[in-house]
């Protein structure tokens, strides 16, 4: 582990990836750390993963001014860029009923005002011809085209492998106990060790008021706000385009219904405040008022096909309802990038801009890296290639031709390169993550046991030593029998012709 470093972000969601990516352009050393033993394991994996247009952003604060900057670096940059699903379905917030409509015009205006470009108000027969599965009650809709739906997972990994690729540091199972302000800077006490810097950037998410009072910083407070999810089978009978959003209130932007990257459907968040920072429980109370909410849009939508039902945490700051990404004038040198709840994820490339910004401040002008490639590339997807395409690649490898997850089209090629990412996967929700075996319908009840197998080769360990995530939740408490792999390792085969 480096134990001197010029930067060090603690944090491997997407803000902190992100922010060490955008770093990862100068000359500079750049150490991530993270507790978990994978990045995005916190926030950024549990969330609607969506690329918000901007037509609600508040200008007046950061996370206002840091949606739209985002959404237009998603547009010119990153989709160019990381080898990550982002597909601009566009979104649609409808009104139900007319007394609603005054709201739509409320938000168009907004989002011109914000530069938001293509916002348009659709009447209840265009806006049936995008969505006809929409509620009898729609009247109207807001047309939102520049919003998208993204994977979280790869552009989480695909931040963090890029950084890595550009000669940053990425630390996992390293969480930060304690930080001490020395006459060079800080020296932070880790799970791997010490760790001199001389500039420490706190994207801890929920954790980030807890690192910040490390140092002395304890004027605000991290509100865990819980959000409960639907995840819909691939094969579910209602096919929805867009992103789906009710009009919003005060207090919520309301249930969400929209698709995936991979054509599954989502309905959620709820937001209950609660105290405990891990307690991602669902609850029968809460899921059936997403439902409840989303049918207000969608009103055919059932439990049929449901394959999973998740939690994920927002860090909210509620006195202010705003991020904080500021130099705490009060110890020089330490950055933070708190309170990163909703749109965090549409603002983590223009939070990562700002943050560099931020290092520029405290450091002079930073030299550019001459030799920084941000073009990253992540494993093939055998699932989404053509014939010709597989039959070269299984030519190539014939690993890319055994199919483990049959539910998502997966193979064992694609696993083994996720374990030898720069950012390696090591347990197997990193692995699902990274190539979704386990994340169709049968959630690995058939894949498990091969992909246990596989991480427990490549990363030369016994079996009962390979984890589902965290420290405690390995998997097998002695080795699975003899004729139960076997049985596993047949699997199925994909050919050209399939």
């Amino acid at each position: 582990m480096q134990s001197e470093t010029d930067v060090l972000v603690v944090g491997g969601g997407v803000t902190g990836t992100a922010i060490a990516r955008e770093l990862s352009r100068y000359r500079l050393d750049v150490v991530l750390v993270e507790k978990a033993p994978d990045v995005c394991t916190g926030t950024s994996k549990a969330n609607t993963a969506l690329i918000h247009a901007g037509f609600n952003a508040d200008p007046e604060k950061q996370k206002g001014r840091l949606n739209v900057r985002g959404n237009e670096l998603y547009h010119e940059r990153i989709q160019h860029e990381l080898d990550v699903p982002i597909e601009w379905r566009g979104a649609l917030v409808v009104a139900t009923d007319e007394s609603e409509r005054p709201k739509l015009e409320e938000l168009l205006e907004k989002g011109q005002r914000n530069g938001v470009d293509g916002l348009e108000i659709l009447e209840r027969e265009a806006l049936l011809e995008k969505e006809p599965h929409l509620s009898d009650d729609a009247v109207a809709a807001l047309w939102a085209p520049t919003a998208g739906i993204v994977n979280p997972f790869e552009l989480t990994v695909g931040f963090a492998n890029n950084a890595v690729e550009n000669g940053a540091s990425v630390e996992l199972e390293a969480e930060v106990t304690d930080i001490t302000e020395t006459d060079d800077g800080f020296t932070v006490e880790t799970a791997k060790g010490e760790i001199d810097a001389e500039i420490v950037i706190n994207a801890a998410g929920l954790y980030s008021d807890e690192v910040s009072a490390m140092v002395g910083i304890d004027d605000f407070e991290i509100t865990p706000r819980r959000g409960e999810y639907y995840l819909y089978d691939k094969q579910f009978e209602i096919d929805i385009d867009t992103t789906i959003f009710p009009v919003p209130t005060e207090v919520t932007k309301g249930i969400v219904v929209t698709p995936t990257d991979e054509n599954n459907l989502l309905i959620g968040p709820n937001a209950q405040e609660i105290d405990d920072k891990r307690d991602k429980a669902t609850t029968r109370q809460g899921l059936d008022k997403v439902l409840e909410g989303a049918k207000k849009t969608v009103p055919d939508l059932t439990k049929q096909d449901v394959i999973k039902e998740f939690a994920g945490l927002r860090p909210a700051i509620k006195e202010t309802g705003d991020f904080r990404i500021q130099i705490e004038e009060e110890v020089p040198g330490f950055i933070n990038a708190a309170g990163i709840q909703s749109p965090g994820l549409a603002s983590a490339p223009a939070t990562a801009e700002l943050v560099v910004d931020l290092v520029e401040e405290l450091t002079g002008d930073l030299e550019e890296d001459p030799t920084f490639d941000p073009n990253y590339s992540g494993p093939p997807k055998v699932r989404h290639m053509s014939h010709k395409e597989r039959a070269a690649l299984i030519e190539e490898d014939p690993r890319y031709g055994q199919i483990i997850c049959r539910c998502e089209t997966v193979t064992e090629g694609e696993i083994r390169d996720a374990i030898n990412q720069p950012v390696p996967a090591q347990t197997v929700n990193a692995i699902k993550r990274r190539v979704r075996p386990g994340a169709g319908r049968c959630q690995g009840g058939f894949c498990g046991p091969r992909v246990i197998e596989i991480l427990s080769e490549e990363l030369d360990v016994p079996m009962t030593e390979i984890k589902l995530e965290e420290e405690g939740s390995e998997l097998l408490t002695d080795e699975i029998k003899q004729p139960l792999l076997e049985k596993s390792r047949e699997g199925s085969e994909v050919n050209a012709d399939d």
